[in-house]
């Protein structure tokens, strides 16, 4: 049975919310963050990424930069850019993105959840990047990043939605990258608990984007129970902010890889080699998309190939089975030595958000060959999760990308 609560939230004055908020923190580099606050001084980001208001000799890590950014935080709540919420509600969060749309719910989930396997993971997580957002966490005493989850479609909350989407939006605003964001509150009473009754009924939730934010969030909360040992399961510091979307919805983009050597063949050698293994057939110089799940295109010496798995050599399991293990466990690794995709700097992946001309491009730079890969599914996700297995690194790139700032969700209340 998963909880998924309403919450109090701490969200941006309405005229501010497009200026406010911001693509996660990890997606940019410092000195893309730093350019997007001067830009906008009014953006998320410098409280994501508080270091971008020190000069660059302060260390990312530093604990003033936490400082910083709790004290902005809660400085923009004060003057006003930003109201709470006097009743706990849900969220409705829509995200529309090259004329298609994802409904989402802003909610809160158990950490307990998180902790027996309801809420199911699908990747491993690094302590070290965990510790950023253990501290950011902590010391704003806010989660203000949302966890991306996902849940099979439920028809009790389709309907609550529907009717919550007749009345007019708190937000409805278009980023700079064309994104419409629209947000909407669910706040009577019947339609609460009948949000909250589906998501009991549902008994699995998986995360779909936003691990090491997961993580974080978990081990701040019980850092908290730790420090309030008579906590009665209750208090908002044992649920995480979240924003859960039906599988139906959801679109996983491609993510791609390129490398940046041969393993000392030409590409003469290389290309027999990779017919060796897979149906490879030429099509020229124009890019050419994988079709269907045991396909994925190569690009090799200015030239595009498409790549069939052979039937025999697609395994009957959760993830020996997914398309970008196959290549890495019949190609990148027996062929160009690579066997470790998460340490080899031999290898470098592309978000199929930048498309195959991306792919191209890094050939044209540092690059010996690209391989595009036909997008993982959804059901696929749910397959590894369900087995407590864990994808290959990469294997999945979730667009639209939620925003931050727009909702915030304090710890102690």
């Amino acid at each position: 049975m998963a909880v998924i609560k309403p919450f109090c939230a701490v969200r941006p004055n309405g005229a501010k919310a497009d200026k406010i908020a911001a693509l996660p923190y990890d997606v940019y580099n410092r000195e893309e963050a730093k350019a997007e606050v001067e830009k906008n001084p009014e953006s998320f980001l410098k409280i994501d990424r508080a270091e971008t208001q020190f000069p660059d000799t302060v260390d990312t890590y530093d604990p003033r930069v936490y400082q910083k950014a709790h004290d902005t935080l809660w400085e923009m709540v004060e003057k006003g850019s930003f109201l709470r919420e006097e009743k706990k509600c849900y969220y409705i969060y829509t995200l529309t993105m090259d004329g298609r749309t994802q409904t989402g719910i802003t909610a809160c989930a158990s950490i307990d959840d998180y902790e027996t396997g309801v809420i199911k993971k699908h990747e491993n997580t690094r302590a070290e990047k965990e510790q950023d957002r253990i501290n950011h966490v902590n010391i704003c005493s806010a989660q203000t990043g949302p966890i991306f989850l996902a849940y099979r479609s439920n028809p009790v909350i389709n309907e609550v939605v529907a009717q919550v989407q007749k009345e007019e939006p708190l937000y409805d605003f278009t980023a700079e990258d064309k994104v419409r964001h629209s947000v909407w509150m669910i706040s009577k009473e019947e339609q609460i608990t009948a949000v909250e009754e589906a998501f009991a009924g549902i008994g699995e939730i998986y995360i779909a984007d936003g691990h090491h934010r997961a993580a974080s969030a978990v081990r701040v909360g019980q850092m908290r129970r730790k420090e309030h040992p008579n906590y009665t399961g209750e208090e908002e510091f044992n649920y995480f902010l979240s924003v859960l979307f039906p599988d139906e919805q959801l679109m996983i983009m491609d993510y791609n890889r390129v490398v940046k050597d041969l393993n000392g063949m030409s590409e003469e050698e290389f290309l027999v080699k990779a017919s060796e293994i897979f149906e490879v057939e030429e099509v020229g110089k124009e890019p050419v998309r994988p079709e269907k799940k045991g396909d994925f295109s190569m690009y090799l010496k200015g030239s595009w190939y498409r790549c069939a798995i052979r039937p025999e050599d697609q395994p009957d399991d959760p993830v020996e089975g997914l398309d970008v293990s196959i290549l890495q466990n019949k190609l990148l690794a027996p062929v160009l030595g690579i066997q470790d995709p998460k340490t080899d700097s031999r290898i470098d992946f592309v978000g199929g958000i930048r498309g195959l001309k991306e792919l191209e491009r890094r050939c044209s730079l540092d690059c010996a060959a690209a391989f595009a890969m036909f997008p993982t599914s959804i059901q696929e996700l749910f397959a590894v999760a369900d087995a407590g297995r864990l994808m290959p690194p990469k294997s999945t790139w979730f667009e639209p990308k939620l925003r931050s700032g727009l909702f915030i969700h304090e710890l102690e209340q």
